[in-house]
């Protein structure tokens, strides 16, 4: 059996993880998957990657990517003062789905949020994605506010 693991992602990963992020119908209509990648994902792939309070994470099967997701340190002064991950972009490859990597994958951010002294850990998704709710809340997730959006460009 292959070992599974989690790590930083390197820029070599940004085809996989495009891909991942764009294999599903609200990702169809915002990613592109065009080789080559927009320099667009390599300029927000370097901005994450020199900022501490950000972790593009994936999770590889042997040097295969199968799963993705990026956390996001918040210091705020709600709360106390109270440091918050912030979890997005989730996503498992496809023929993975439904194994439990997904699990293993969120179960790694909120250790991780928990290393690095975060006392909540939050994370949105669209209103459209009633398995990934259903998920969530399974995995002790609370649906306790209201998101909203502005759309600059």
């Amino acid at each position: 059996m292959i070992e599974i693991n989690v790590r930083r992602a390197e820029q070599s990963d940004l085809p996989a993880i495009v891909a991942m992020l764009a294999d599903d119908p609200l990702g169809r209509a915002r990613e592109d998957t065009s080789e080559p990648l927009a320099r667009a994902y390599f300029n927000a792939f370097a901005a994450i990657d020199k900022d501490p309070n950000q972790f593009l994470a994936v999770m590889t099967e042997g040097a295969r990517i199968i799963g993705t997701l990026q956390l996001t340190f918040l210091a705020g002064i709600s709360s106390q003062g109270a440091l918050r991950g912030q979890i997005e972009a989730v996503r498992v490859a496809a023929d993975r789905r439904g194994t439990g990597l997904g699990q293993r994958l969120l179960e790694w951010a909120v250790a991780e949020c928990d290393r690095r002294g975060c006392r909540l850990v939050q994370l949105t998704t669209n209103k459209s994605r009633s398995d990934a709710h259903r998920f969530y809340e399974r995995l002790g997730f609370k649906a306790s506010h209201v998101g909203y959006k502005l759309e600059l460009r």
